[in-house]
């Protein structure tokens, strides 16, 4: 590998890893404006429930089918596509007057979010091929993924602390602006339409079965785990779940490979990452509110009692990365 060439790799994953910094702050810069929402917006509990969740449902129930989608037409258009939206979205957000306009706005920013995250990935393993390389970068990306969750409330605080709440959306802007960019000048077109032939099927199947089982559990609050309509949820989503995995396994090409869930390490990993992220999102959107609600901290000091997430997330970083690489091969991903 030439200089050249390892340079402008590390600059596709920056440039990818500002992509995903970017969305997932999004997931929690929010929350420690919505004090400052529901007095400005009159906004309800209710509605302020959604203004932070709209976004999470959308983002999960399209993820999936974005990222399928991505691999089959193009990767780059997809980023900046789902860049350029993003960064439109946000801005259209901070001129919202309203805390029904606003909802809207965060399931269409939820949505743009879902065509950039799955592809930072794809175009982190298009672009480091070794085995031990892409390891590292994908340790790097998920990292840089975890930290901006973390610091979404740092970030807020600050804001809030000088600006309205209209800057926690504006802030957005900018950053995405850099990342759509530097994909121009940097990522290269690439994508895979033999091995992600469409499917119609299991995309309606997975977004309705992620969408729904999300939906479910934001809405599990109000109405109580055993209540009708949250069981029917649960079952609805369980019965779509196992329609989606029958029609994979059919498939020559599937959307998913149903088949790398038998193996250990594939299954092992994926239920780690889903219950870390699981408990981080939860946490920082719980903590936000306690301190803001309960104990009566401003929005400033609020973000800094959450600083040492986001340092214990910076500090793990290298650690992890260094044993990961001691650890044998990276299976293909």
């Amino acid at each position: 590998m030439t200089t050249s060439t390892s340079a402008r790799r590390y600059l596709i994953l920056a440039t990818v890893c500002l992509a995903a910094f970017a969305i997932n702050l999004d997931t929690t810069i929010v929350n420690v404006a919505l004090p400052d929402l529901g007095r400005q917006l009159h906004a309800t509990t209710r509605d302020l429930q959604w203004i932070v969740d709209g976004y999470n449902l959308t983002f999960a129930a399209l993820v999936l089918t974005a990222g399928s989608l991505g691999d089959r037409f193009g990767r780059r258009p997809a980023l900046l596509l789902g860049l350029a939206g993003f960064a439109v979205a946000s801005g259209v957000g901070a001129a919202m007057g309203s805390a029904g306009a606003l909802v809207a706005v965060r399931f269409v920013m939820g949505g743009f979010a879902a065509v950039i995250f799955p592809t930072t990935l794809s175009i982190i393993t298009n672009a480091f091929p070794d085995r031990g390389e892409r390891a590292k970068a994908i340790g790097l990306w998920g990292a840089v993924t975890g930290l901006g969750v973390a610091v979404g409330p740092i970030t807020g605080g600050v804001l809030l602390a000088h600006y309205s709440w209209q800057s926690v959306f504006l802030a957005l802007v900018p950053v995405a602006v850099i990342a759509l960019l530097a994909t121009l000048r940097f990522v290269p077109e690439s994508s895979d339409p033999a091995e992600a032939r469409l499917d119609p099927a299991g995309l309606v199947l997975s977004s309705a079965a992620i969408g729904l089982l999300v939906y479910t559990i934001i809405e599990v609050p109000g109405r109580g785990w055993s209540a009708p309509l949250s069981l029917a949820g649960f079952a609805v989503a369980a019965l779509l779940a196992a329609a989606f995995v029958l029609v994979e396994r059919r498939r020559e090409n599937p959307m998913i490979d149903i088949s790398l869930f038998q193996r250990p390490a594939f299954s092992a990993a994926s239920g780690a990452v889903t219950v870390a992220f699981f408990a981080l999102f939860g946490f920082i959107f719980l903590v936000t509110q306690f301190f803001q609600f309960i104990r009566g901290y401003g929005a400033l000091s609020t973000g800094a009692r959450i600083l040492p997430v986001a340092i214990t997330i910076a500090l793990g970083c290298s650690p992890a990365s260094r044993w990961r690489r001691g650890s044998g091969p990276a299976p293909s991903l």
